[in-house]
């Protein structure tokens, strides 16, 4: 289901008091471009866009949305990333795509 989703992303690294680096967002290896990498509902972390897109620019197997987990969460994390399956949102309905949807290997590069 992980691979079938693209979340394959490795988890952030733990925050260390000394370094704020963390605070930054990581950048994809092949592209270059800043990515949020967030833990899914089924213990699996995917990198996705940083920006909201309409549903209807987004192909269905890249939908993503972000969720507020309930308080007795397994997850430790508030917030996770639930692809968008079931019901196809609306055509103008805010999703959140994919990094590998948008990302462009060497950019910027002729």
């Amino acid at each position: 289901m992980a691979l079938a989703d693209g979340a394959t992303a490795a988890p952030r690294p733990q925050p260390d008091s000394d370094d704020v680096t963390w605070i930054e967002p990581p950048l994809c290896p092949e592209c270059g471009i800043s990515v949020r990498i967030y833990p899914t509902n089924y213990d699996r972390w995917v990198s996705l866009a940083m920006v909201e897109l309409p549903a209807k620019d987004v192909p269905e197997p890249f939908r993503w949305r972000l969720t507020r987990l309930p308080d007795p969460s397994p997850i430790s994390t508030d917030i996770a990333a639930v692809r968008v399956r079931g019901i196809d949102p609306l055509p103008g309905d805010p999703v959140v795509p994919a990094h590998r949807m948008m990302c462009v290997p060497e950019w910027g590069e002729p």
